[in-house]
């Protein structure tokens, strides 16, 4: 892959993509989110992926948002072009089969915070900031902010954050459960990766169907969504991973899952 805008590196299973454009604060123009879609569809075929971390360049920003100077002069047609692109990109890494973690550094911006929320867990520094700023530049979220962010923390609050454009920091956005966890700036990229490495030692065909049945549930009533989970449930048992994770706890050892 020729990547002007990321980098992507391969460590222990896990791939850590970086957004790189430091001197616009990350921010997201339509040749960066076309690489993101990229790199994600690729990963996509790495069976032995344990997960992917998304960060962003520098000590500033995970990413500022998307790039106004790329957005000023855009039409409805234009802008119309960027919204579809924004959410297929968001909604490829929501559904990438594989855990997904935001690692936020600084500034999660607009379509910053819209990218975090498209993760499946969102660790942040100590000097993070969030927010959906979008209503002082006279527009409404276009990356699937209006929809993600109520789900997360609830509507009242949504609804407060898309209607001041207030930003909030680490503190606020682990109370209001935006984020999972808040740590030192130096310990954020070890902190994504060991919750990675802890996820490398489970059932993985367990991991996909958790992600599944969670984000389709999502998306349900109570009983079809109960009625799907039984459903992957007794998927489960014609797999090699409940013959070896079962077995294992009945040895009382630890189990050995292959990896794919």
């Amino acid at each position: 892959m020729d990547l002007n805008n990321l980098t992507l590196e391969l460590t222990d299973r896990v791939a850590v993509v970086t957004v790189n454009r430091p001197k616009s604060l990350n921010a997201l123009n339509p040749d960066t989110l076309a690489e993101l879609l990229e790199v994600f569809t690729a990963l996509g075929d790495h069976e032995d992926l344990v997960g992917v971390v998304i960060t962003g360049s520098g000590e500033k920003a995970f990413i500022a948002g998307a790039d106004i100077s790329a957005m000023k002069d855009y039409g409805v047609l234009e802008g119309r072009q960027m919204g579809k692109l924004g959410h297929l990109v968001l909604d490829t890494i929501a559904a990438f089969p594989k855990p997904v973690i935001a690692a936020v550094n600084g500034f999660a911006l607009g379509g910053g915070c819209e990218l975090a929320m498209a993760c499946d867990i969102r660790i942040c520094s100590d000097n993070a900031k969030f927010g959906q700023p979008e209503v002082n530049l006279g527009v409404i979220p276009g990356f699937g902010g209006t929809q993600r962010l109520p789900r997360l923390v609830g509507t009242g609050r949504a609804l407060e954050l898309l209607f001041t454009g207030d930003m909030i920091d680490a503190a606020e956005a682990f109370r209001i459960g935006l984020v999972n966890r808040v740590v030192k700036q130096q310990e954020l990229l070890p902190e994504c990766l060991a919750i990675m490495k802890k996820i490398s030692t489970k059932g993985p065909l367990a991991i996909q169907l958790c992600k599944d049945v969670v984000r389709t549930g999502m998306e349900l009533d109570l009983a079809r969504a109960c009625r799907y989970e039984a459903d992957l449930f007794s998927i489960c048992f014609a797999s090699e991973d409940q013959k070896e994770g079962m077995t294992a706890f009945l040895e009382k050892r630890k189990a050995d899952f292959k990896n794919r």
